[in-house]
């Protein structure tokens, strides 16, 4: 395992980072652009994050916990899913950061997730981010 191995994408959203902060932290927002995922947090440090729902015809329950958060700047958390069928232990988590830099009233979003197992499997997850991403920014530019 390769803490070093890690997945990046990113995006530029046509519209303020504020905008964008509220739907990171917005889990009725977060089910429009993450796969419909139910997330559950109140998103402040230390406090555990959940998400559940369906992927792939697969029922899943993932978890982690909220390690940095800077208003309007950076969202670090970390990530386990039973679906990748590892033993849960702390060797087996992700730590995934999304960092926010507006200019001229755009905003870009460049998220990271480290412990990449394989570099098979970093450009899985950059895909799914991306994927991930691009609805995001569906769905923040299609409601203004």
């Amino acid at each position: 395992m390769d803490k070093d191995l890690i997945a990046t994408a990113r995006i530029t959203v046509n519209t303020n980072v504020e905008t964008v902060w509220r739907a990171l932290v917005t889990p009725a927002i977060i089910k429009k652009y993450m796969f419909g995922t139910e997330v559950t947090a109140d998103f402040k440090e230390g406090s555990d994050i959940r998400w559940s729902g369906e992927w792939q015809g697969k029922r899943y329950e993932d978890k982690g916990k909220i390690l940095s958060v800077k208003e309007n700047q950076v969202l670090k958390y970390s990530h386990f899913s039973p679906l990748t069928g590892q033993p849960d232990l702390p060797e087996n988590y992700h730590n995934v950061t999304i960092s926010l830099t507006e200019g001229n009233g755009m905003t870009e979003v460049v998220l990271e997730q480290d412990n990449n197992k394989t570099e098979d499997a970093k450009v899985h997850s950059e895909k799914n981010w991306q994927q991930m991403l691009q609805s995001l920014k569906a769905v923040l530019e299609g409601s203004k």
